[in-house]
């Protein structure tokens, strides 16, 4: 068997660590367990990340990116299908992956400060996609824009975590439901007076 390059035995921890988040939260990973799988020693998993906390946010920014890759529309679509196509995906990757989801972003890992920082990375992802499908907003620097761009993340991923623990409404609602809420936020703003 082929001996694995420093880059290829990082991409296959960090895959194991991915694999293992469907059953446990990051702060629960088993170090011997992932070494173990890997046919290394514990040991030897730290040539390759310095620290338990160097592994631990190597993979949660492992999981972080396949979440933005996969959510990623299409830059030639309009506005509108642009955002139709990230909540599309992104239900469909929380359907998926729901329990890891959960455990990974929702608790921050015990408010870990790492997991806290790259969940507010990812949702900031999220946020700009969602202000490039609103076309022109008003004055993009308005913190009035920002503000409710986050709070309609937060709208979209707390009902998006809902619905996937009970799916009361036909799916196809849901999403009509969540693109539809963002225009009608910010159109809320012309009629709110600034001063």
């Amino acid at each position: 068997m082929a001996r694995l390059t420093a880059e290829e035995r990082r991409k296959q921890l960090i895959g194991i660590g991915l694999r293992q988040l469907t059953e446990r939260p990051i702060h629960e990973l088993s170090l011997d367990e992932i070494g173990a799988e890997a046919g290394i020693s514990r040991g030897l998993l730290f040539h390759y990340f310095p620290s338990k906390r160097d592994y631990y946010t190597a993979v949660v920014q492992a999981a972080a990116n396949r979440l933005v890759r996969q959510t990623e529309p299409d830059p030639a679509a309009p506005p509108a299908e642009q955002l139709a196509q990230t909540l599309e995906a992104y239900l469909a990757f929380v359907e998926r992956r729901r329990v890891p989801y959960l455990a990974l972003f929702r608790g921050a890992a015990g408010g870990a400060d790492y997991v806290i920082d790259i969940y507010e990375r990812t949702r900031a992802v999220f946020v700009d996609r969602a202000r490039r499908t609103l076309g022109d907003p008003g004055d993009p620097r308005d913190p009035r824009v920002d503000l409710l761009l986050h709070g309609w993340f937060g709208f979209v991923e707390d009902t998006v975590l809902a619905w996937t623990a009970t799916p009361s409404i036909p799916r196809e609602e849901l999403l009509d439901i969540l693109r539809d809420s963002l225009p009608a936020l910010i159109g809320g703003l012309a009629s709110v007076d600034p001063s």
